[in-house]
Parts: C-alpha cells; structure tokens; sequence
C-alpha cells in the first residue's frame, strides 16, 4: 500500500470574497474581510506547501478601489510567508478597471483579463468570463480564439482553466439563470486539450460536473453559502464560508472544499498516532 499522500501541487481556492470597504458588512450580516483573513489564516496554520492562491471572481462587491485595497493586503503578504503565487480572475461584482489598477499595478482598462500563469508546471488560464452590466456570464468568439491557441501545446502537468461562471446547470433557479451562457462553445474548444479541471466560483454553492469530459469545480464562496436544499417555495442564504484545496496527485487533480465551521469539534487527534492506527486496521494492499 503507498501512503504517501503528499500531493505535487497545492492550490487553495479563494472564491466570492465579496470585500466591502472599511466597516460595512455585507447584507449588513457578513464581514467579509474577517473571513477572508480567517480561511487565510487557516491555510497558514496548517503548514502546507501552497504553490499559489486563486481567487476566482467577485472578489469584491461593488467594485470600490478601497475593498481591492483591503483585500490585498490580507491575501499577497499571506502569499510572500508561503512562498505562494497569486493569481486573480474577476467577478461579474467586480469593476475591470480598478481589478487591474489595484491588484496588478497595471492601467486602467475595461479589455477583458485573459492570462496564463505557469505554478510549477501546471497551466493556470484565466478566461474572463464577466461582461459589464451584466450578472450572468459569457465569453466571445474571440476569446475563445486564443483560448485555443493557448492550449495548442500541452503543458508539463496539464492545464487549469479558472473562469468565474460556472459552465454548468445550478440546481438554485437563480443560480442557474446567471450560469456561463453558451458553454457547448467553451467545451468544444476544450475537447481534446489537456485542461485537466475546470475551476469555478460564482454560484456560493458547492458543485461539480463536466464539460467535454473534463471535470467542473463550482467551488464554495468566503462570503456566504447559498441553501441549495430550502423549505419549498423559498431562497435561503446563510453566513456559512468555506474555501477549496486542488490537489495534484500525479495523474489525478481532486478538488476539496473546506468549510470554515463553526460547529463542535469531533475529534482533534495526533496525525502520526492515527495514521499508525489505520495502517495496522487496513493491512496492505
């Protein structure tokens, strides 16, 4: 049996962060920038080897310089401890020209943000999947273009295609008039690429699924978590917050979200102490 669980690559999903300016809560509920801090804090607890942070959309909520400001300063020193890299994509929340002003030092611009980041042999794409004035998601022909030229050459390990809008149903009706508009176009540029997952935000749900046979992560939001199981007849939405870890196993990339609960712990145990335990319970494959 091989127990070495250590994956090559670690990324961690930061998605719907939602950053308010100074001393507003969202909904007047949520403090989004405490939760940003607490899931970041986590990821440094625990003493994992993350190759790069992702946040995927909607990283603020209105699109104000300060929220882009606050949220920045929690996520890049975070990043320079761990030896991380960072890499943003925007938000149908979020304003194109003060996403590039205030997180990438770059001019002002409304273009689109399309970008590839090389993480240690892995291809991070990010397609912009926002347009202005717009809640539900799309990309043009054009950027679909590049996208295939960007994937023309495989990758050492492969490629990641971060987008904001889920190319996929949502079993929340609301969610599901916002998802990716003509996503049977993006997933016949895919087919046949080696994009290895599909990661996502947008929907505060948690979700999976498949577009060209490649698997779709909708991952959960920092903000707040959507209800997607209501009393008939009602939308629910509760100040739950959690991230997600994509792992890199050789062949395999798993995605895994890790809620921020606050609920009673179950156990709190030594990893060594219970990783000997299972080893004698299972024996050896």
């Amino acid at each position: 049996m091989n127990d070495d669980n250590r994956p090559d690559l670690t990324l961690i999903q930061l998605s719907d962060t939602h950053i308010m300016p100074d001393g507003q809560l969202m909904h007047g509920t949520v403090d989004t920038m405490a939760n940003l801090a607490a899931a970041v804090e986590t990821v440094e607890a625990s003493g994992l080897p993350v190759a790069a942070f992702v946040l995927s959309g909607d990283l603020t909520d209105s699109g104000k310089a300060t929220a882009y400001r606050r949220l920045r300063s929690v996520v890049e020193p975070a990043a320079a401890r761990l030896g991380a890299e960072v890499v943003y994509a925007p938000g149908n929340h979020d304003d194109r020209a003060a996403f590039r002003s205030e997180l990438l030092d770059e001019r002002p611009s409304t273009e689109e943000y399309d970008v590839v980041r090389m993480i240690g042999g892995l291809r991070v794409v990010v397609l912009d999947s926002t347009e202005p004035g717009r809640h539900d998601g799309h990309v043009s022909r054009s950027q679909l273009d590049w996208l295939a030229d960007v994937l023309a050459e495989p990758a050492p390990l492969g490629s990641l295609l971060v987008t904001h809008h889920p190319p996929l149903p949502s079993p929340v009706p609301t969610v599901h008039l916002l998802r990716m508009r003509e996503a049977d176009r993006l997933a016949a540029v895919l087919a046949g690429t080696d994009v290895r997952m599909v990661v996502t935000g947008h929907a505060h749900h948690t979700g999976c699924g498949a577009l060209s046979r490649i698997p779709v992560w909708v991952g959960p939001a920092t903000a707040y978590g959507v209800t997607v199981v209501p009393p008939k007849g009602r939308l629910r939405a509760a100040a739950h917050t959690a991230f997600s870890r994509i792992d890199v196993f050789g062949e395999h990339v798993v995605a895994t979200a890790v809620p921020m609960s606050r609920a009673a712990s179950v156990y709190d145990v030594d990893e060594a102490d219970r990783l000997r335990y299972i080893r004698e319970v299972v024996g050896t494959w």
